[in-house]
Parts: C-alpha cells; sequence; structure tokens
C-alpha cells in the first residue's frame, strides 16, 4: 500500500524542518532535500512500526495547503 501525503517544508535557522501534516510526523534537514528524505525515512519506520490503532487514530486524511491574501496596514 502507498500513501500520497503532504511535506511542508521551512527554513528553521541554517537548516530546514519537515513536517507531514497527516501523521503530524517531522523531520529535519540541512537542505531541503535531506528535510524531504528525513521525514520520508521517518514516515517509512512510522508505517513499519506502528499499530493499525496508533496510524488510524493519528492519521488525518486529507489535507488542502492553500496560500491567501490578506491586506496588511
Amino acid at each position: 500500500m502507498k500513501y500520497k501525503l503532504t511535506a511542508i517544508i521551512e527554513r528553521e535557522g541554517d537548516g530546514y524542518t519537515a513536517l507531514c501534516p497527516e501523521t503530524d510526523i517531522a523531520s529535519q534537514g540541512d537542505t531541503i532535500e535531506d528535510a524531504r528524505d528525513n521525514l520520508k525515512e521517518a514516515l517509512e519506520l512510522f508505517f513499519e512500526t506502528a499499530s493499525s490503532e496508533e496510524i488510524n487514530s493519528r492519521f488525518i486524511g486529507d489535507i488542502f495547503v492553500t496560500q491567501v491574501e490578506v491586506a496588511v496596514g
């Protein structure tokens, strides 16, 4: 089985953090690619070791990422 999950990556200090909002699992890396790859590894380990109950309790499902425009000042 394969899941297509969201990775939100942002700069934090000298590196990057990556978050999967569907599972609330995060990782980090020195580059965007490292953060993404480390998140993928963390997710794979989670799905390999977690019970089905834990997966179901953490898995949010559909996540929609968009931008909004707001007036300032």
